[in-house]
């Protein structure tokens, strides 16, 4: 072993784990609020819970590239009656990009951890365009991934196996090698199929647990729970909550 890298060979005589793939919101970054969410609702003048089982129903092909931006935007328009203009369809997009750049901290944390030890990560995340760029220009953190995969990049989207295989092979590791952390059980059981250990994140309480009882090494720990770190402002299955809280989204 080379110095500097942590052993991440399994108590139980399992092959080790030689990259960790993470999901992007609600395990790197937290999901928006329900005010936070509201102000998009209130453009297309209708209800938070009906926006957002709309916005819900409708993401998988913008988070393909299947639509430009302002094609989705206006997409959406149309199915609520609403008339935008290019105005607001920019502050449509700055919007959501705003409310799901909300980082989790304790999470950034362990990412920088893993990298320090020499283990392989790759991000791997259903994302809009819009999203992508902003990340990739302002999260120094990003640079800790030794792979990124984006959804609208390459054109596929979680559970397809495709778009894991697609990681496996950036990562150039075998399914067996490596770990995944992402928080819908949709996704988890598509990762297991393929012979990918799979963690669904809930708490970084339940994952560190969870990394334990695998075995590794290399643990998240409690750092700064309520505040932001460096390159992000302070980012799902469930229903809306009374303001104030957060909501989880299908993502």
């Amino acid at each position: 072993m080379r110095e500097g890298l942590v052993s991440t060979k399994r108590r139980d005589g399992s092959p080790n784990i030689r990259a960790v793939i993470l999901d992007y919101g609600q395990v790197l970054a937290r999901c928006p609020t329900v005010p936070e969410f509201g102000r998009m609702a209130k453009m297309f003048n209708v209800s938070f819970e009906s926006f957002y089982q709309l916005w819900e129903d409708s993401r998988g092909t913008y988070d393909r590239g299947d639509f430009t931006a302002e094609e989705y935007w206006l997409k959406l328009a149309v199915q609520t009656n609403t008339a935008l203009d290019g105005g607001q369809i920019e502050i449509l997009r700055q919007v959501e990009v705003e409310i799901w750049a909300h980082a989790n901290p304790d999470m950034i944390e362990w990412l920088s951890r893993l990298h320090a030890a020499g283990i392989k990560t790759a991000l791997l995340s259903n994302m809009p365009l819009d999203l992508v760029k902003h990340v990739r220009t302002n999260f120094p953190w990003m640079e800790n991934f030794s792979f990124k995969t984006f959804s609208a990049e390459v054109r596929l989207i979680k559970p397809d196996p495709a778009i894991y295989e697609h990681t496996l092979r950036g990562l150039g590791v075998a399914a067996a090698d490596a770990l995944f952390v992402d928080d819908r059980e949709t996704n988890i059981q598509a990762a297991r199929a393929l012979g990918i250990r799979s963690i669904q994140f809930q708490s970084i309480a339940q994952i560190k647990e969870d990394l334990e009882a695998l075995g590794f090494p290399i643990l998240p720990e409690l750092v700064e729970s309520s505040s932001a770190v460096s390159g992000a402002a302070t980012p799902a299955e469930g229903r809306s909550e009374p303001p104030g809280q957060e909501i989880k989204f299908q993502l």
